[in-house]
């Protein structure tokens, strides 16, 4: 196929790259929020950003529930290095088949609460999954992230509040068992860290505002116990 010419010649490279290297697919979760709800892509690709922004410079970061990892290179922009865990091999055979230079970082199957991921990270994130643990579990997958950890190692863990449920659609709904308000959140995380800074989130936006107006909620918790 010949390489159509465009008008403003700084644009060219781009159609080169599509036709060399070909499109980017998205991921199977991004892929189907863009089909289904294509402003909510821009709210889960802006908690990653606030992730790798709080976490810029780190070494070694582990992520914990990555599904398809669309947005996982947004952390590695600013991190030395990624390692990214899920507990379904459907998504995680997805990454490893669609990974490409130079976003490359090391993904496997692994049930966190099955035990820590051995490594010594010096920070983890985990966006969208403590909702989906039983609140049985929560103790003993907080206790293992927390595990896989540094001494001085930090965590960010993100998820919908409770009160955002209201506006949840039925797919969501039945993944969602285990939604908190800002202060149960804190205090789970409190268990096993010294510090923990919650903040609240609104579409794109990351505030500090009043938190039973928040749809989604941040925890970056401090000094491991």
């Amino acid at each position: 196929m010949d390489e159509a010419t465009t008008k403003e010649p700084q644009y060219q490279e781009h159609i080169t790259l599509g036709q060399t290297k070909g499109l980017t697919q998205l991921g199977f979760r991004a892929n189907a929020t863009w089909h289904q709800d294509p402003r909510r892509l821009l709210f889960v690709l802006s908690r990653y950003k606030f992730v790798s922004k709080m976490l810029s410079g780190k070494q070694k970061v582990l992520e914990v529930g990555c599904g398809d990892a669309f947005a996982t290179r947004i952390v590695l922009q600013e991190v030395g290095s990624i390692c990214a865990i899920d507990f379904d091999p459907v998504f995680v055979d997805h990454v490893n088949e669609q990974m490409e230079d130079p976003w490359t970082f090391d993904c496997r199957v692994h049930d966190m609460l099955s035990g820590p991921v051995e490594g010594g990270f010096d920070a983890a994130y985990s966006l969208d999954v403590i909702e989906h643990i039983p609140k049985e579990d929560e103790c003993t997958f907080v206790n293992n992230i927390a595990q896989s950890l540094s001494e001085n190692g930090v965590l960010i863990v993100g998820a919908p509040s409770i009160q955002s449920q209201v506006y949840a659609s039925e797919g969501s709904k039945q993944g969602h068992i285990n939604c908190k308000d800002q202060k149960e959140l804190k205090a789970l995380m409190q268990n096993y860290f010294f510090n923990v800074f919650m903040f609240s989130m609104n579409d794109e936006v990351v505030h500090t505002g009043f938190h039973p107006m928040a749809h989604y909620l941040f925890a970056l918790c401090v000094g491991r116990k």
